[in-house]
């Protein structure tokens, strides 16, 4: 992976770094290409057990880095093209497709400024622990541009479309605490405590039932969007699957036997 991106797995725990903190981790090319590469790689990694994407410096994340796009936009014009936002194609859709979609639970550490994009990949992730000096902004109207990173799906999910309208219309700095009120945040720490307890949250999801999560993961997405009827017969499924696993019944005789299990995440 580039410098820009670092990329690391330990007993299972995969953590992915934005390391562009002089930019504030604004993606530009190659730090789009490098963590795209690396979200990639531990969904399809079947060691893999949790994930970890947080952020070096001040900010988390804020978006595209627009001086490289003004000069991709000045090109663009002189080339005569009019595809200047391949990236969404190309970078933002399968980055966020994978944070959504894999079959392990994904914690985002939140540790300052989370903008356009950066707000994207925030709410992609399950899990949110946020330093209590972060903001969230979605910005994209303030440049004339719509949501893209996937926020017109999952925000809408956290705090409903009437509130997701208003921050997309009348893009403004949201503060951690409002985060929190508003379901975008699931826990706010001191930034001083923000590394350590975002990896402490990450390693309790990689120590534990994979499968179990992967199928939470894939119900409340299924839920969002089919009745009821067709929910529970969801819930059957991935059910009979979960309840033949070495973790379930690791857990049953563990909790017979009055022990903490130790999973194997299978």
């Amino acid at each position: 992976m580039a410098d820009s991106v670092l990329y690391e797995v330990s007993d299972g725990l995969a953590t992915i770094t934005i390391n562009r903190p002089e930019a504030m981790n604004a993606m530009d090319g190659g730090s789009k290409v490098a963590l795209r590469d690396a979200v990639l790689a531990a969904a399809a990694d079947t060691s893999v057990r949790a994930v970890l994407l947080t952020a070096n410096g001040r900010a988390f994340c804020v978006g595209q880095d627009l001086k490289e796009h003004i000069a991709d936009l000045t090109q663009a014009k002189k080339d005569g093209s009019d595809d200047v936002m391949s990236t969404v194609r190309e970078h933002y859709n399968p980055l966020i497709r994978a944070l959504a979609s894999m079959p392990k639970p994904v914690v985002a550490g939140v540790n300052g400024v989370a903008a356009g994009a950066g707000f994207g990949l925030a709410l992609a992730a399950d899990y949110r622990v946020v330093a209590d000096t972060a903001k969230f902004t979605t910005a994209f109207a303030n440049v004339a541009l719509t949501a893209d990173s996937g926020i017109s799906w999952t925000l809408p999910r956290l705090i409903g479309r009437s509130r997701a309208a208003d921050l997309l219309f009348f893009p403004r700095s949201i503060t951690a605490q409002e985060a929190f009120d508003l379901g975008i945040a699931n826990k706010i720490v001191p930034a001083d405590a923000l590394a350590a307890e975002a990896a402490a949250v990450a390693r309790a999801l990689a120590d534990g039932p994979t499968l179990a999560y992967a199928a939470i993961k894939e119900s409340l997405a299924y839920a969002a969007d089919h009745s009821l009827d067709e929910t529970l017969a969801k819930e059957d499924e991935l059910q009979s699957r979960a309840g033949v696993s070495e973790d379930h019944l690791i857990a049953v005789r563990a909790f017979v036997a009055k022990e903490q299990p130790k999973f194997l995440g299978r």
